[in-house]
C-alpha cells in the first residue's frame, strides 16, 4: 500500500513537472509566434506586435513564477540567437535596442499580474485587473527606457511608443481577460496536480 502510494505521488510530481516545462516553453513560443505577426509604423522604432497577448495570458494563466519563467525563456531564445523578436530580429542588440524596455517589462509584469490573477470566485474581475496593471508595467518601462535610447521628452516618447499602441492595448486587454479568466483554473488545477 505505501508503495503504490508513493508511485502514484511520483508520477503525479513528473506531470506536474512536465506540465509545467511544457507551459513555460509554450508561452515562451506563443509571445514568439505573436512577435512575428509585427506590422512597422512609420516614424517609430517600436512595430505593433500580438505578442503582448500571450505575454499577458502567460502571467493569467500561469502565475508569478512559472510567467516570469516562461518570459525569461523568451529573452533567452532571442538573446541566443533564435530570431524570435518582432521583426524577425534577435540577440543582445535587441534587447539593448529600441524595444529592450518593452522586452524587460514583459519579465516584470509577471509577478504583478500572476498575482492579481487569483484563481477565486472574482477571477473576471481580478484577471482585467491584472492585465491592465502587466500592461502599464510592459508600457511603463518601454517608455523610459524608449526615452533614454532615443534622448526625446515626454510627449515625443509617448507619441513613438505609447499612442498608437492605444486601440491594440484595447483589445488584447479584453482578450487576454476573457481568454485568461476561461482558461486559468484548468491550467493553474493542471500544475498544481
Amino acid at each position: 500500500m505505501v508503495a503504490y502510494t508513493n508511485t502514484g505521488t511520483a508520477l503525479a510530481q513528473r506531470t506536474r513537472v512536465w506540465a509545467a516545462a511544457l507551459s513555460v516553453v509554450g508561452f515562451a513560443l506563443l509571445t514568439a509566434a505573436g512577435a512575428h505577426l509585427a506590422v512597422p509604423l512609420p516614424g517609430t522604432p517600436v512595430p505593433m506586435t500580438l505578442q503582448t497577448l500571450f505575454v499577458l495570458l502567460a502571467g493569467v494563466t500561469l502565475g508569478p513564477r512559472l510567467g516570469a519563467l516562461s518570459m525569461l525563456f523568451y529573452l533567452l531564445l532571442g538573446s541566443t540567437g533564435y530570431h524570435v523578436f518582432a521583426l524577425g530580429n534577435w540577440g543582445f542588440t535587441t534587447i539593448f535596442g529600441a524595444t529592450g524596455g518593452y522586452l524587460l517589462g514583459f519579465v516584470l509584469a509577471q509577478p504583478v499580474i500572476g498575482l492579481l490573477a487569483k484563481p477565486d470566485q472574482k477571477r473576471w474581475q481580478r484577471g482585467f485587473a491584472a492585465v491592465v496593471a502587466g500592461n502599464a508595467i510592459i508600457f511603463g518601462c518601454g517608455l523610459i527606457w524608449l526615452s533614454l535610447w532615443m534622448g526625446t521628452g515626454l510627449g515625443q516618447t509617448l507619441a513613438f511608443g505609447l499612442w498608437p499602441f492605444i486601440p491594440g492595448m484595447l483589445v488584447k486587454t479584453a482578450l487576454a481577460g476573457t481568454l485568461g479568466g476561461l482558461v486559468q483554473p484548468s491550467v493553474r488545477r493542471l500544475l498544481r496536480g
